[in-house]
């Protein structure tokens, strides 16, 4: 068997004494992810009772867990993932990528035309810890899920967006701020300190 690196040896050990990870365990939330959006939800109150949302890069699927609960029954919620995602009731789910047309254009027939209320994305690249291969690959995710939001959301709808500080991070942001009407980054508690992400909260968007 091969030995674990030092590296990934202090992640398992950071990992499992996670408090947010033994608290998302205790209570059922499918990751310690769930405590981000909970934190902006409440701050921003967010998501409302029959609002639609797409939850893009949702697998394992804590986002739209939590998201179901705070929809109530005359919500909606479509999840994407190239992951699979076990069920969720009441979350309808596609599978593949979405830059593929395929699964774009299925994306869209699940979602009203202009009715989208939030677009959250938790979406992140499997990181190689090179900097100057990690950063592009997290900024073009953040980009993708930006362009997204002005496609499917309705006026005055929301975005929630992960975004890694470095390059191209300034563009992303001006050009969020052309597309709704006020953006500002929060850095949720349980988010790890040492983690360049931040997350990009756009609220009332504008059709151009």
């Amino acid at each position: 068997m091969a030995k674990r690196s030092k590296s990934s040896g202090r992640w398992l050990q950071e990992h499992f004494s996670d408090p947010y990870v033994k608290r998302a365990q205790a209570e059922g939330w499918r990751s310690r992810a769930v405590f981000k959006l909970e934190e902006v939800d409440i701050h921003e109150k967010m998501l409302r009772s029959g609002a639609i949302c797409l939850d893009l890069g949702a697998a394992p699927g804590a986002w739209s867990q939590y998201a179901r609960r705070r929809l109530g029954r005359t919500g909606r919620i479509v999840a994407t993932d190239i992951l699979p995602m076990e069920p969720l009731e009441g979350v309808q789910f596609v599978q593949g990528d979405f830059r593929e047309n395929e699964v774009f254009e299925r994306i869209l027939a699940l979602v009203p035309q202009r009715e989208v209320d939030w677009v959250l994305s938790d979406m992140a690249p499997s990181m190689s810890g090179i900097d100057a291969v990690d950063q592009p690959r997290a900024m073009y995710l953040a980009e993708l899920a930006l362009d997204m939001a002005g496609r499917v959301l309705k006026p005055g709808g929301g975005a929630l967006i992960k975004v890694f500080q470095g390059a191209g991070f300034d563009a992303l942001v001006r050009d969020a701020r052309s597309r709704f009407g006020k953006v500002r980054l929060v850095k949720p508690t349980a988010s790890r300190a040492r983690s360049p992400e931040v997350y990009l909260l756009a609220k009332d968007f504008r059709l151009v």
